[in-house]
């Protein structure tokens, strides 16, 4: 019976932990609304929701601090503490980080939105997302 105490307070505890990572879910429940949810490639929609998830906007296997560069546009826009219970923010955010180019040193690159439009992640392979950021990558 202690054991099973034992085990319960520790399941409750990282459940606890875990909720903390979500801190900006508003965030991707408001890019799902304007990009994924009537997306009409469906296998997109499923790929995003199931596959890349927080790499949408994260670099790395944890979601935490370190994004990729479609991340990076929106952090400069919004602050998740103060920023994820303002949709209209949110939404005015990713609408004008659609608008920019995907490469911020090549102006002729396609936008993060005409990326999404045709089926890709705006912050790049899933896979390289899923990379660990190098040290000078980290900032």
């Amino acid at each position: 019976m202690r054991t099973f105490a034992l085990m319960f307070c520790a399941i409750v505890l990282s459940a606890i932990g875990a909720k903390s990572a979500s801190a900006i879910a508003p965030f991707q429940v408001e890019f799902y609304k304007l990009y994924v949810n009537d997306h009409p490639d469906k296998e997109f929609s499923a790929y995003v929701k199931k596959e890349a998830k927080c790499n949408v906007c994260h670099q790395g296997k944890k979601p935490g601090p370190h994004r990729n560069a479609y991340g990076k546009q929106l952090a400069e826009l919004l602050d998740a503490k103060t920023d994820k219970k303002d949709k209209e923010k949110i939404q005015a955010a990713l609408a004008k980080v659609a608008e920019m180019p995907s490469d911020p040193e090549d102006d002729k690159s396609p936008t993060f939105g005409e990326l999404i439009a045709k089926s890709k992640l705006p912050g790049g392979d899933l896979e390289k997302s899923k990379e660990e950021p190098k040290d000078e990558e980290k900032k």
